[in-house]
């Protein structure tokens, strides 16, 4: 018998790289980047920089990575960072931000995790009280779970930072996914924050890697930090190629996969057991079953062939340029015919 067809719909960072950045990573052009002597990097952060509007970027192994050093750097050990509750500062990265930035998440329940400028406002401590730790940074995460800020809500929260004097990092691991779904440039949307993040390796296709972005002063501390985290580059040349290539080639692209979230949502709400949440505005869909637990939805789907992940209790679904038009309408006609009250065997 034929092996059944796998749908790998739990993330977008499992895809693998296409022939045509295969080619770019075997013609890199590479060099030592601890010495800023890899040209292929220094091409890599000088496209990021400019694609959003900040005056320096640096290559760095992750997201994780990256926002551990805006953490580190722009809030300070011993200081407070406010945050969504969902942020994946908080849920995702292992405590660094406590166990080796050394900085307190302050947690906002913030509905689809857009925080509100007046909520923030509520969070900041008081200044002068010498048994409270200090409000240094507001970090925001533009997409979270798939929803994207608007730039009003931006503006609101990079005022109230600004009259508190505090930093803003963005942790913006899919912001290209904001940029094509609303058409707002990712320059625009950094504009809002001190710092900035984006991953290569979530949508765009590339194996590894994320630029941090900022101020000449702040890349250059990063740099440094990066080492001690244990991150000197050397040949980088090859993986930067792929975030190149990625850039280039794989940002307009991510229109199909918003396009195929939105096909699979629209099978789910035409089932008489899936509650999806909210509108979808690019690549992620969450659902829930009434009555079933998410993990456990999660293992009867993968009897299926379609394989998904939890985001807390709602099943999640993330389509990626791994699926195709072809895999996608498959899928949806699995979820048409899925029952997930029959217990697998």
């Amino acid at each position: 018998m034929p092996s059944q067809t796998v749908y790998d719909l739990r993330s977008d960072t499992i895809t693998k790289p296409t022939e045509g950045m295969r080619q770019a990573m075997s013609e890199a052009e590479v060099g030592d980047d601890v010495y800023s002597e890899d040209p292929t990097t220094n091409k890599l952060e000088a496209l990021a920089a400019e694609l959003t509007g900040k005056e320096k970027a640096l290559f760095v192994t992750s997201g994780s990575q990256a926002n551990l050093i805006a953490l580190y750097l722009n809030g300070g050990r011993g200081n407070e960072v406010i945050c969504a509750e969902s942020a994946h500062i908080v849920q995702h990265e292992i405590a660094a931000c406590t166990a080796i930035a050394g900085i307190l998440p302050i947690t906002i329940d913030a509905p689809r995790g857009l925080l509100k400028a007046q909520d923030i406002e509520k969070k900041i401590k008081p200044t002068g009280v010498y048994d409270m730790a200090h409000t240094s940074l507001i970090e925001i995460e533009n997409t979270i779970a798939g929803n994207i800020y608007s730039l009003e809500r931006l503006s609101d929260i990079h005022n109230v930072a600004k009259k508190h004097s505090l930093l803003i990092h963005m942790d913006g691991a899919r912001l290209f996914n904001a940029q094509v779904a609303t058409g707002i440039s990712a320059r625009e949307y950094a504009r809002y924050c001190d710092s900035v993040s984006f991953c290569l390796s979530k949508g765009l296709g590339a194996p590894v890697g994320s630029m941090l972005c900022g101020s000449e002063t702040f890349i250059h501390k990063a740099r440094t930090l990066r080492k001690m985290l244990g991150s000197g580059l050397r040949q980088s040349g090859i993986l930067a190629a792929a975030g190149i290539y990625a850039l280039e080639h794989n940002v307009e692209r991510l229109r199909d996969d918003h396009q195929h979230a939105a096909q699979i949502a629209n099978a789910l709400s035409q089932t008489n057991w899936a509650k999806v949440q909210g509108h979808i505005q690019t690549n992620i869909v969450l659902f829930s079953v009434e009555g079933i637990p998410a993990p456990t939805v999660v293992k009867r789907l993968g009897s299926t062939g379609i394989r998904a992940t939890t985001e807390g209790s709602y099943v999640r679904l993330v389509t990626n340029l791994n699926l195709n038009s072809q895999a996608i309408d498959e899928a949806c006609t699995i979820l048409f015919s899925f029952d997930p009250y029959k217990e697998v065997l």
